[in-house]
């Protein structure tokens, strides 16, 4: 539940990556609560990562691209807001630049289709 909860604040927060979060928190479903998966895998907005990442083993680059302009963009608002905290500012960037590495990490998968 803790992975989640820290995948619903990664949609907002810059830094903190969504879609590992998710993943890590179906397999933890997966093993201790077979109900928190399904829910999980029929969720509306998070169901169909799961569903994909669990058939293919990867992440479309479309996804991938998307997942990053959306991070940039996030981590420029922050920094900028931050302007007057050059050490917040900074960490922020950084972070989100960790957040990117780990997204682009995971298998790519080159084609939408099966």
């Amino acid at each position: 539940m803790l992975s989640l909860a820290l995948a619903v604040v990664g949609i907002i927060l810059p830094g903190l990556p969504t879609t590992p979060l998710v993943l890590l928190a179906a397999w933890c479903f997966a093993k201790a609560s077979p109900q928190l998966h399904t829910w999980l895998l029929n969720h509306r907005q998070l169901g169909k990562l799961v569903r994909d990442w669990e058939t293919h083993r990867s992440i479309p680059l479309k996804v991938k691209w998307v997942a990053t302009a959306l991070m940039s963009f996030m981590v420029l608002l922050s920094a900028w807001q931050l302007q007057e905290l050059p050490w917040l500012a900074g960490l922020v960037v950084v972070m989100g630049m960790v957040g990117a590495w780990v997204v682009w990490r995971f298998p790519t998968r080159h084609s939408q289709n099966p």
